[in-house]
């Protein structure tokens, strides 16, 4: 994809992002673009793409040179925990306990295994290391904070796992992986009951599971929001305090 000349998709910049007026009359109403592009690695400008309700990957230009794809999306898919819904199946893992949940604990190997389970990972290069970077630096501004999750085997090996990152009361998912082995089938689900679970304990006010229409959101319990709805849930809780 040449972005440069792709007419769908338009440049952003960081002195944009800070503008309400940008975002409130210009990105928010328009319902005929999702995507945006920048050449930015800057920390901060992600930060306030994330606080504004982006949800951002990557792409290579024609150039080969990694760029950052805030999207702005059209639709929403968002679990309530109210709504968490658990399979047999992962009340019977649950219940057995052979596994290991953990929160922040090995970030490193889940990048690695997203992009040995993932061809098509967009999550490396620059993404990566500003990512491991936010990690180290929760004291940022609108205090996003980067999270690993993971589910270990008892010998050691990691079968599930993903990142994200908070914002006041909200929780966003970016992208994850399990194992395709037979024996850990449904792992990658006992991973996202008990993040939820953890999330609910901790009051957080919603999930924000990006991409709708996946049939596995749905399984969980989450429901489709259109942007407009979203966003309004997502400005209040964005600013709560934990």
């Amino acid at each position: 994809m040449d972005v440069y000349n792709e007419p769908r998709i338009f440049y952003i910049t960081p002195s944009q992002i800070q503008g309400k007026y940008y975002l409130d009359k210009v990105v928010y109403p328009n319902m005929q673009h999702n995507y945006y592009w920048s050449n930015h690695w800057d920390d901060n400008f992600y930060i306030d793409l994330a606080y504004a309700g982006f949800i951002s990957i990557t792409i290579e230009d024609n150039e080969g040179n990694l760029l950052l794809l805030p999207e702005i999306q059209f639709a929403y898919s968002v679990l309530d925990f109210k709504d968490l819904h658990i399979s047999d199946k992962v009340e019977k893992l649950i219940k057995k306990g052979d596994f290991s949940f953990t929160i922040n604990s090995r970030l490193n190997d889940v990048l690695r295994s997203i992009m040995e389970y993932h061809p098509d990972n967009w999550l490396y290069g620059e993404y990566a290391l500003m990512l491991k970077r936010l990690y180290n630096n929760k004291k940022n501004r609108h205090g996003l904070r980067v999270i690993s999750v993971e589910i270990t085997a008892p010998n050691g090996d990691l079968v599930a796992g993903e990142v994200g990152y908070a914002i006041g009361r909200t929780y966003t998912s970016l992208t994850g992986f399990s194992s395709f082995e037979k024996k850990y089938n449904n792992y990658g689900t006992l991973q996202m009951v008990l993040m939820a679970k953890l999330l609910e304990h901790n009051d957080f006010a919603f999930w924000n599971l990006g991409h709708p229409y996946m049939e596995y959101k749905n399984r969980l319990g989450a429901k489709i929001f259109t942007r407009e709805e979203f966003l309004k849930r997502w400005k209040i809780a964005r600013d709560e305090k934990l």
